[in-house]
């Protein structure tokens, strides 16, 4: 008898064996539509606004602010009180777009998280990593 505990598991093809090759592929697989979901998401942009669309904000998929918009109606003046309002707009259109953002990523790469649970901790929609064992795995 071996000490290997995966001998166990008989070779590629056999009953309760483990093909290393077709996992292998898998593997590769996942990581080409991970990547190509990366770069769509990348490449996509998203917009948040507020008040009506006096203030509007752009943002990539990845939530990089890319362009603000400011209406003329935006501003009521230009004393200190009516900044501080504009700038509290541009965030709030920003919170906006970043929401936004982030549900686009969830859309776009929760389908690869496929059937782990609780999706891929750490990404975009990933939920928190699974229990622990006692033994710490």
């Amino acid at each position: 008898m071996s000490n290997n505990p995966f001998d166990a598991l008989g070779g590629a093809g056999g009953p309760g064996g483990l093909d290393l090759g077709a996992l292998m592929q898998q593997a590769q697989q996942m990581q080409a539509d991970l990547m190509a979901a990366q770069q769509r998401l990348a490449e996509a942009t998203v917009d948040g606004s507020v008040a009506g669309g006096a203030v509007t904000v752009t943002v990539t998929g990845g939530g990089e602010l890319t362009g603000v918009t400011i209406t003329p109606e935006a501003l009521d003046g230009t004393d200190a009180d009516a900044l501080s309002d504009l700038g509290d707009l541009v965030v709030a259109a920003y919170r906006d777009a970043r929401a936004q953002a982030d549900k686009l990523a969830e859309d776009t790469l929760g389908p690869l998280a496929g059937g782990l649970p609780g999706g891929l901790p750490g990404m975009p929609g990933g939920g928190e990593e699974p229990p622990r064992g006692q033994l710490g795995f």
